[in-house]
């Protein structure tokens, strides 16, 4: 089987896939043969991204969903299944940034927002993933933590706890399910050059290249790649771990 189709006859769905690193990652999965469903706040967005994926001679449907809401995330997961009988592998990837503020300045309603849709997110996406994955046959699931997953930084608590739960997440759901034939694991890119960050000046986007070794950010695609690879049945045996995709980030 060759790279572009190993993939193939796996179902997969995506969070936050109309956009940046999801919709780059529904792109790779479809180029690798599965038949994706892109979930995603913004529905028009996720079905430019579904209907772009048919390119590759894939099916692919767009749902929308707020991954904070259990009873709109256990409806995405019925309506995969429904539609397409199974599912395989799922990414999680759906999240929001915070605004800087020490933390005895944060805003509680910011801190509850980017928890809630960073973290318990998470969590309910794999709630409900996780008994269609295991009546389908097993899979993989991966999460998105950050570099702020394994590292701290002034101004970003909410942030940075919410993505060292996801961190946490993965390893407790990768020792439920390791002898179910489910893997779970985590990446954690550095910054990532997506519509997020394209609004910043000149001055600040370089600064925030000089923050990798590698003196550039992250393009969606080199995230994208790792994602693939930790669905696909080359990562077999690896569950459980978090992946830094981070230009040096994190030894620097």
């Amino acid at each position: 089987m060759t790279l572009e189709k190993e993939l193939a006859g796996r179902i997969a769905l995506v969070t936050g896939g109309a956009s940046g690193i999801g919709a780059k990652t529904c792109d790779v999965l479809a180029r690798r043969g599965a038949w994706v469903v892109v979930v995603d706040f913004d529905l028009p967005g996720a079905q430019r991204v579904a209907d772009s994926l048919r390119d590759h001679g894939v099916e692919c449907l767009a749902l929308s969903a707020d991954v904070t809401d259990p009873t709109a995330m256990e409806a995405a997961i019925s309506q995969t299944v429904q539609r397409f009988g199974a599912l395989h592998l799922a990414v999680n990837n759906a999240g929001i940034a915070s605004p800087l503020a020490p933390v005895g300045e944060l805003d509680i309603d910011i801190w509850h927002r980017v928890v809630g849709v960073d973290l318990t997110g998470t969590f309910l996406s794999l709630r409900f993933q996780i008994p269609a994955i295991l009546k389908s046959g097993g899979g993989a699931i991966v999460n998105l933590a950050s570099i702020l997953g394994l590292n701290g930084m002034a101004g970003r608590g909410a942030y940075a706890a919410a993505k060292h739960g996801v961190v946490g997440l993965t390893k407790s759901a990768a020792l439920d399910y390791a002898q179910q034939n489910l893997r779970v694991n985590a990446v954690a890119p550095g910054y990532v050059d997506t519509p997020l960050l394209s609004d910043r000046d000149p001055a600040e986007r370089a600064a925030i290249a000089d923050l990798h070794p590698i003196g550039r950010m992250a393009q969606p695609g080199e995230i994208a790649e790792m994602i693939a690879f930790l669905l696909s049945p080359r990562a077999s045996f690896i569950t459980g771990q978090t992946y830094l995709v981070d230009g040096g980030y994190s030894i620097r």
